[in-house]
């Protein structure tokens, strides 16, 4: 067995998946304060809070294409 090319990937696959949960909860926590009628935000937190769900989604459109050999034809 190759150890390394399964730690290599074992090692990957957890700096995405902490990249995608921790754009996810950066994106909900800006939503949130773009949402509070007590403070007033500032203006860009909903549009960031939209740029972190994006990249988000286009990571996990990444991970689906590189998993489904489909796309690859």
């Amino acid at each position: 067995m190759k150890w390394l090319e399964l730690f290599s990937v074992a090692g990957a696959t957890l700096v995405a998946a902490v990249t995608v949960v921790v754009l996810y909860a950066l994106g909900v926590r800006l939503t949130a304060i773009a949402g509070d009628v007590n403070n007033s935000p500032a203006s860009w937190t909903r549009p960031l809070a939209y740029v972190c769900f994006g990249v988000c989604g286009l990571a996990v459109l990444f991970g689906l294409w590189l998993i489904i050999p489909y796309f690859h034809h």
